[in-house]
């Protein structure tokens, strides 16, 4: 993205950013809709009513990202259900419903930057990984990793609702050094509301 008072170095033009996702205009890049894969949609038929919902609020487009854990997941298991919980919600998925891309929230995990086939867990169509920082004080180690998936593996990093690690004791420096680098931030609605009402 362009260079702002966040983003110190530009990865991508804003009009190459735009392209991987046009003609789509209001996109929900971090999502936990497919059904039974993690601890979001728990059946299709809370898929189904996500999807409604979200089409009523104006969403055009919607990225499936379910969990990814190193730890306890391999990616080609991994790959196989999230296809097998795709596959269901589209054979149920009307038109007027948002499109649906697929991608992974991969958890932080040590050696990331040289792990095999994560490749396989960007968002569908594009280099564009969403990454979840650990929830516990970062290190200068984990940030050195995300900067190797950024310039050594030539990634583009999308860091997961940034705001809840704004809060870990400690950790502000560390999301300042982070924020050095080319990376995109998503954030959660609802924190925006609860910084409205912190505001009133």
């Amino acid at each position: 993205l362009p260079k702002n008072h966040f983003i110190k170095e530009e990865s991508i033009s804003t009009e190459k950013y735009l392209s991987h996702f046009f003609p789509f205009e209001i996109i929900d890049f971090h999502s936990h809709i497919l059904p039974g894969i993690d601890d979001g949609s728990r059946n299709i038929d809370t898929s189904l009513a996500i999807l409604d919902t979200c089409s009523s609020n104006g969403v055009d487009l919607m990225v499936a990202t379910p969990h990814f854990y190193a730890d306890s997941d391999r990616i080609d298991t991994f790959l196989n259900n999230r296809k097998e919980a795709y596959d269901l919600v589209m054979s149920k998925r009307t038109e007027d419903m948002p499109q649906i891309k697929l991608g992974a929230e991969v958890a932080f995990f040590s050696g990331i930057s040289k792990a095999d086939k994560i490749e396989a867990l960007t968002i569908e169509g594009t280099n564009y990984l969403l990454l979840e920082m650990p929830f516990i004080t970062w290190t200068p180690l984990m940030i050195k990793e995300v900067k190797s998936l950024i310039y050594d593996r030539h990634f583009n990093i999308i860091l997961a609702h940034l705001e809840r690690f704004m809060k870990l004791k400690n950790n502000k420096a560390n999301v300042e050094a982070i924020m050095e680098l080319p990376v995109t931030v998503q954030i959660n609605a609802e924190s925006l509301s609860d910084w409205k009402q912190r505001g009133a």
